[in-house]
């Protein structure tokens, strides 16, 4: 190191792109890890091929913008964004090479299962004739051949898209020609998997097309045909001061998205290099943008495989538990909370539907709620968009702020947000600048002779589907202090001002990052004066220097610092006289980590807070995100129980080292479970201690435990 005292050293500091794409080899050991059922790595690997395609649109697409405008300002690691790019091309070789040795392994074990995906030209006369009549009828009708000549331009090649690159002759003629064919992978012509005979089969599509070319090209000899697929750019910034209206700013970005440049051609092992080089050359690529791939393009498909129904290849089914204190108590949700004070939820251990739905969907029969506002940075159709509208219905005050620039979700949040006003609920999109990421459901209601605020402060989005596939935390409550901190919040959305400071919450831009730079001093100036300093965060990305400076200093005070990170991760921890004392863990399992939590020991007065916000500069000052502090002592054993149950994983944990190397936790016991199956447990085991009066008792037996057990590493 050049400097301990200096912490702008760009030696300090691991890169966000590199760091992202480690996480994503960390998912795709979940594909090569025996321990996993079969159907699950199938899912794995299809998760890493859709990460890749949005990393491409999002992080490659940006890295080739800033070098396109002349950006040569390196990064806090101390990259041009031509190294970057430079670097992430050979780290995403690397996946790809695992990628296509993993398929294949996984094909082989799939058949002994008798679950295959074959070739067309492969399977017995019959069935492919029955697969010729399903294309006659049923996806003939679909294609468009496009000829490729000088009366014909090269046409336009969609984002995401497979295609076919045929070459024909006429009969004994020696002239080329070259076509190409969209396949029609969609919803409503067919997916990507055929299964044949209503087996567990399958064909692809494309394969199919290929092999029933003679009705696109009647007459004509195909000579070859090969698959390509492109990635178009998705980030487009549309100028926000000269729009008038960021409705129609957004879809203009949408519009200009399908037309975007092009970051990566993928094409199929053995396509002719004369090909190869005329695709690169038409899309305006050059060769370190085109990727061979020898198995399967687009193996995002492969959910569809992934979603068999055979439980003997799955994980256990998970169906999330009623909240203890719900469970068997069928009185308006509002009257639980006033009683029992805040309830902490955890998704998906617990239910979405029997909790957040639930509190919404009372609000909106409940004939003393008189106003319900709501932050929506993504939904799903179902329980919560109705409850507003029949909110609405009631004549109750609804307003609910649509973020509409949700990356990749902008389409939908715009046809939620005119669904909405078509209702008669007003919508507002949020604070001209920033994004609005906070998830927030504030609810008035007239209680005996006086109004009270009640709430729903996550960290998850409210999604019905996600709900069941991330780990998340929720608190409802009626704490008054809270609830004037969220009215000022919501005016703030709504209106202009922000208020200066609030009374419990952190807000970003504002006062979230600088609270929390105070707290880590703080815990400094405490651990000076009497030891035993501690800080732990569990998040989804550490990446604002700003942070990471602070937690440096902490460490160097001998502040002793604990990190759950799920993906991307700037800081080094364990480097001599720097961060010595900081460890980070990353957790990968069936359920994507996505909660956050924040600890301070505070000198014994411990803080705990939970929200959207993760350590990065876009969170902390370019967008809309709520902390909440968790005050109740029982809720903060459950979030205490929750961070010792992770830090002591050693089936789905993985360590971070000062290099930028992850290394995966190894048991002794090959039984052994990791946090997400063991938090499955705690909470059916809740559940039923509850019903008998017996959660305490529970709570306090589980503590001790991982206590014990953390205490031995």
């Amino acid at each position: 190191m050049k400097s301990l005292n200096n912490f702008n050293d760009t030696e300090l500091y691991l890169n966000r792109e590199l760091t992202w794409l480690a996480f994503n080899q960390r998912v795709l050991h979940e594909a090569d890890d025996a321990r996993t059922p079969l159907l699950e790595r199938v899912k794995f690997l299809a998760i890493v091929s859709n990460n890749l395609d949005e990393f491409f649109m999002k992080r490659i697409g940006g890295l080739k913008q800033q070098i396109a405008a002349g950006v040569h300002t390196p990064t806090v690691d101390g990259r041009t964004p031509n190294q970057q790019l430079a670097e992430c091309r050979a780290l995403i070789a690397a996946i790809q090479e695992d990628q296509e040795r993993i398929f294949a392994e996984l094909m082989s074990a799939l058949e002994q299962h008798d679950i295959r995906l074959t070739a067309v030209n492969q399977l017995p006369s019959d069935a492919q004739e029955r697969l010729r009549d399903h294309f006659r009828t049923n996806i003939f009708p679909m294609l468009t051949p496009l000829a490729m000549d000088p009366a014909h331009p090269f046409p336009f090649i969609s984002n995401l898209a497979l295609n076919l690159l045929v070459t024909l002759r006429y009969p004994g003629g020696s002239e080329t020609y070259m076509a190409r064919v969209k396949v029609p992978i969609s919803k409503d012509v067919s997916k990507r998997l055929i299964p044949v005979n209503g087996s567990n089969t399958f064909v692809t599509l494309d394969d199919l097309v290929v092999n029933n070319l003679d009705m696109l090209f009647p007459g004509m000899e195909i000579e070859r045909c090969a698959l390509f697929r492109v990635t178009r750019n998705a980030i487009v910034e549309p100028d926000a001061e000269a729009a008038n209206d960021l409705l129609e700013m957004i879809e203009t970005e949408l519009r200009e998205r399908h037309f975007a440049p092009i970051v990566r051609l993928e094409v199929q092992a053995g396509m002719d290099p004369v090909h190869r080089g005329m695709l690169a050359a038409e899309l305006g690529l050059n060769e370190e943008d085109v990727y061979e791939v020898a198995g399967l393009i687009a193996k995002r498909d492969l959910f569809e495989l992934a979603s068999l129904d055979i439980p003997e290849l799955r994980d256990r089914p998970h169906r999330p538990c009623d909240h203890p204190l719900l469970a068997n108590d069928r009185r308006n949700i509002f009257h639980v909370i006033r009683e029992n004070g805040p309830l902490l939820l955890q998704h998906p251990y617990e239910s979405f539907a029997t909790t957040v739905e639930r509190f919404l969907s009372t609000a909106a029969r409940d004939p003393k709620v008189l106003a319900i506002k709501m932050t929506l940075y993504r939904t799903s159709a179902g329980p919560i968009l109705d409850a507003l509208i029949e909110a609405a219905r009631n004549g109750k005050q609804v307003a609910v702020l649509v973020e509409l620039k949700a990356r990749f979700d902008e389409a939908a949040n715009i046809g939620w947000a005119r669904r909405l006003e078509s209702e008669g609920i007003h919508v507002t999109y949020g604070v001209l600048g920033l994004k609005t990421h906070s998830k927030l459901i504030f609810v008035v209601r007239r209680d005996y002779s006086q109004l009270r605020r009640y709430y729903h402060i996550g960290t998850g989005n409210y999604h019905a589907v996600t709900a069941k596939q991330y780990t998340d935390f929720g608190l409802l409550g009626c704490d008054e202090d809270i609830g004037q901190d969220l009215t000022e919040l919501f005016n703030y959305l709504t209106g202009y001002s922000p208020p200066p400071s609030y009374r419990k919450i952190l807000a970003a831009p504002y006062t979230l990052k600088r609270g929390i730079l105070h707290k880590i001093q703080r815990e400094i100036d405490l651990h000076q004066q009497q030891g035993g300093g501690l800080i732990q965060m569990k998040m989804n990305a550490l990446e604002d220097p700003d942070i990471i400076r602070a937690l440096y200093k902490a460490s160097r005070a001998g502040v002793k610092i604990d990190l759950i990170v799920r993906d991307t991760c700037r800081l080094r921890p364990g480097l001599p006289g720097i961060s010595e004392t900081i460890r980070v863990v990353s957790i990968v399992g069936r359920f994507l980590e996505h909660g956050r939590i924040l600890y301070f020991r505070n000198g014994g007065n411990e803080e705990y807070y939970i929200g959207s916000a993760d350590m990065m500069r876009r969170n902390l000052e370019s967008r809309v995100e709520v902390l909440a502090p968790v005050e109740r002592t029982e809720l903060r054993q459950e979030l205490r129980l929750i961070l010792d149950v992770q830090f002591a994983d050693y089936r789905s944990a993985w360590d971070l080292q000062s290099d930028g190397t992850y290394i995966q936790r190894c048991s002794d016991d090959p039984n052994a479970k990791g946090a997400q199956e063991t938090l499955i447990g705690v909470a059916e085991k809740r559940l039923a201690a509850a019903a008998k009066h017996k959660e305490k008792t529970l709570r306090s037996r589980l503590l001790s435990h991982f206590e014990h057990r953390l205490s031995q590493q």
